[in-house]
């Protein structure tokens, strides 16, 4: 799946402009489908324009500058329900946590315990933001099914972390003076 293919996703329920897009691809509903930046957004749309997958038009607004607003065309739907006929790629997983996991055993014991108890905590905030977006859902039942996988995904993970994070901590430098002091 690529950043046109997710334009077309977020304007299919609606219309919004490139700045809605990325806002929905990176902190909303749709963030965690496929990584899109501004420098992708922008020209995926002019592209999808051009094919006549989404037409555009200019918004003006009282008091801040006038902003390009996209709607998905009749045949930008028929192209993206025919994309989700495609085969699927792999998931991409990027973490600076599983980084620093991975050099824990060059890292004093306290700073590993301190960021194992800080990724259970963000994950906690993450599950709970979740479970909040689930009980104010009102929409598709797929959408729920969807919010009740990341739960499940992030509480996977905030389990092995717990349970296995003395391993990570044991295989940390043991605390010194100078580490201590670092």
């Amino acid at each position: 799946m690529n950043v046109k293919t997710l334009c077309l996703a977020i304007l299919y329920n609606g219309d919004a402009s490139g700045y809605e897009i990325r806002k929905l691809s990176t902190d909303g509903e749709c963030a965690y489908f496929v990584e899109a930046s501004f420098g992708s957004i922008y020209p995926a749309l002019a592209r999808l324009e051009e094919e006549g997958n989404v037409t555009s038009h200019v918004e003006i607004q009282e008091g801040r500058p006038a902003k390009k607003v996209y709607a998905i065309t009749e045949n930008g739907r028929a192209h993206f329900l025919n994309s989700l006929f495609d085969d699927l790629g792999d998931d991409v997983y990027r973490s600076e946590f599983l980084l620093f996991a991975r050099f824990a055993k060059e890292l004093p014991q306290s700073l590993v315990e301190t960021r194992l108890r800080e990724r259970i905590n963000k994950l906690d905030g993450q599950i709970g933001d979740l479970r909040k977006t689930l009980s104010e859902h009102d929409g598709h039942a797929a959408d729920a099914w969807v919010i009740r996988y990341g739960i499940d995904c992030l509480t996977v993970a905030r389990g092995y972390i717990e349970s296995h994070m003395h391993e990570l901590i044991a295989l940390a430098r043991p605390e010194t003076a100078r580490s201590a002091a670092e």
